[in-house]
């Protein structure tokens, strides 16, 4: 049997793909910072794999409950259960 590998970025290429003018990283992105308790949406940056939230959280509204290093811990609503995923800066926005 040839199983194929559905990694963890498997079918998310439209979801992540950039216009033309739009790739690289802006280091503004990296460098912002979250309060505890406030409200941010994950939108993921697609030239960062590092500290990336799994697909399935992109356009996700969340709150910020705690900092690990340099990432974030967000609460985040998945269905009908509340999960807590650690995403660096350059994937959130206010």
């Amino acid at each position: 049997m040839g199983w194929k590998s559905h990694g963890f970025r498997f079918k998310s290429g439209r979801k992540l793909r950039k216009r033309v003018r739009e790739r690289g990283l802006k280091i503004r992105k990296t460098l912002q910072q979250f309060e505890v308790g406030e409200k941010v949406h994950i939108e993921l940056e697609s030239s960062v794999q590092k500290g990336m939230p799994h697909p399935r959280f992109h356009g996700r509204t969340g709150e910020v409950i705690g900092v690990r290093g340099k990432a974030y811990l967000v609460r985040v609503r998945d269905g009908g259960k509340i999960k807590t995923i650690i995403v660096r800066p350059e994937h959130l926005k206010t």
